[in-house]
């Protein structure tokens, strides 16, 4: 039997988002209990919003917006790796457990645990480890924290290191019900032109 593991946060207004960012808000314009005759509401929130696919366009002057990326490297062949780093860690490439053979890697540190509550001191990539996975063709790399950098960079290494081998990435990851091995990642960003991110409904496929 396929089972399908969901790699998504909840959203609610109480999901925390980077501080500065724009918080989620629910606007309704119809609703049941005002009257109306149908629910009808609207979305205000980053789109940097749990689990999301940045785009270069964020990180890189240059860099493709969203609408721009393409589909497949958010859907295919892919491989969970559980790391053990220490909270506020870059991840290297000798912490890996072994040498990834599937062109998607998502990182499980366990430094992020609760989506509600933004915490700082997250595990991040080092720029070594983006050149080592896209020199073994990986396509896409994961990971459970709200970025790919240290929360105090301002250069965002490992951003930059993903733009100069073109490396999609997601991040905000819930990966704790996602055991190590091999499976099918579904996460794929909407068609927001000129944005620089989306949120994505991400999952895994496994065949048991």
């Amino acid at each position: 039997m396929t089972r399908i593991i969901d790699l998504s946060p909840r959203l609610t207004p109480s999901i925390a988002v980077w501080p500065g960012d724009v918080p989620l808000v629910r606007e309704v314009a119809m609703s049941f209990a005002g009257g109306d005759h149908l629910e009808l509401s609207a979305l205000r929130a980053t789109v940097h919003l749990g689990a999301h696919a940045d785009a270069p366009s964020h990180y890189h002057r240059s860099g493709q917006d969203i609408a721009e990326r393409p589909l497949d490297r958010y859907y295919g062949p892919c491989e969970v790796m559980w790391v053990r780093v220490q909270s506020g860690a870059r991840i290297l490439p000798r912490d890996l457990p072994y040498a990834p053979s599937s062109p998607r890697v998502l990182l499980r540190t366990g430094t992020f645990l609760d989506p509600e509550r933004f915490d700082t001191d997250f595990a991040s990539l080092s720029p070594e480890l983006v050149e080592h996975l896209a020199d073994l063709g990986v396509v896409l790399v994961g990971i459970d924290t709200p970025s790919v950098d240290p929360f105090s960079s301002k250069q965002l290494e490992s951003h930059q290191a993903l733009f100069r081998r073109d490396v999609a990435v997601l991040e905000g990851l819930v990966l704790e019900q996602a055991p190590p091995g091999p499976y099918t990642l579904v996460a794929l960003p909407l068609r927001l032109v000129g944005f620089d991110a989306s949120p994505v409904r991400a999952a895994l496929i496994s065949p048991s």
